[in-house]
């Protein structure tokens, strides 16, 4: 198991995509800000995506080109397209995100392209941003089951991620898009991908749909892997995928790996003060536990009643 794991903040991308009511622009510079000075290894800030399909993205311009970028924190946008690519690459971006799904019926109602389309599109990708210093990460939706389809062979996974490597794709995401995983399936494709790739730069990207979030980050921490993506407040949801809730909770994983005696590098305590105030932002209850349960160190002060039993030399 890893000592360092690295946590990749998605809420002002993933999170907000789903949201009905528009988050306003200077909203999300100032909690992105607020959020990279927090020890976060990435935050992925937005989508170059058209406004018709995600309107509360509409803003991805304005909003990457206003934050700070004064920290370490890798700055990431999800790219759909050349389109999207050519908007990243003018606002220097530093890393941007393809996605492509593992199963053709899922990218076919998610990206409206089949999945041999998106490979020649990440060629062309590649070859746009070759010679920046901007890097290319490919997830792969679906790759622990597919709505539509049900699960996905474990060697079509695999042959995705060569597809993606072949086509100069720097590092790779495992994203259960809709929360279908299990630990032990988790356990044996993180192993297999390990295995074949030892020095690939890998993100797991889990949801909570079903309640196995963190089990899933568990069994992935058993294979090797060190990097996860998560939402602050368990906030997101695949908009084109039928039962997709919200991915894990950023400041939930963040508190059972430190009570793990795993190093982020991230502040617990003012990541929950963050996921405070998004639940002011969005205007309604959010799925994060830890936020309202307090830490597991917390203790709370003895009722009145308890504390005289005890002077009175009671039981």
């Amino acid at each position: 198991m890893p000592h360092r794991v690295r946590v990749n903040e998605v809420v002002t991308r993933d999170g907000f995509q789903s949201e009905p009511a528009f988050i306003p622009t200077d909203t999300k510079i100032e909690l992105i800000n607020a959020l990279a000075r927090l020890g976060l290894h990435k935050i992925e800030v937005t989508s170059f995506v058209s406004p018709r399909a995600i309107p509360n993205l509409r803003d991805a311009e304005e909003v990457m080109s206003a934050i700070t970028r004064d920290t370490d924190t890798t700055y990431v946008a999800l790219v759909p397209n050349e389109k999207g690519c050519t908007r990243a690459l003018e606002l220097a971006v530093d890393e941007i995100n393809l996605v492509m799904s593992v199963s053709n019926s899922h990218n076919l109602a998610n990206m409206r392209m089949s999945c041999e389309q998106s490979l020649q599109q990440f060629a062309r990708i590649a070859e746009m941003t070759s010679g920046t210093p901007m890097r290319l990460n490919g997830s792969l939706a679906t790759a622990f089951g597919c709505p539509f389809e049900g699960p996905q062979a474990e060697d079509r996974v695999l042959s995705v991620i060569d597809a993606y490597l072949e086509r100069g794709l720097h590092s790779i995401t495992l994203a259960d898009t809709t929360g279908m995983a299990v630990p032990t399936q988790v356990y044996d494709l993180c192993q297999a991908v390990h295995t074949r790739w030892p020095e690939l730069d890998v993100t797991l990207h889990f949801h909570n749909t079903r309640g196995l979030g963190l089990s899933n980050v568990l069994a992935a921490l058993a294979a090797g892997m060190d990097q996860f993506d998560a939402s602050l407040g368990g906030l997101g949801g695949c908009p084109f995928a039928p039962g997709a809730t919200g991915n894990i909770c950023t400041e939930d994983l963040v508190h059972m790996l430190h009570e793990m005696d795993l190093d982020t590098g991230v502040d617990l305590n003012a990541l929950l003060q963050q996921s405070q105030r998004l639940g002011v932002i969005v205007d309604h209850a959010l799925p994060g536990q830890v936020v309202q349960a307090g830490p597991r160190s917390l203790t709370r002060p003895l009722p009145e009643s308890v504390q005289q039993l005890m002077q009175d030399g009671r039981p």
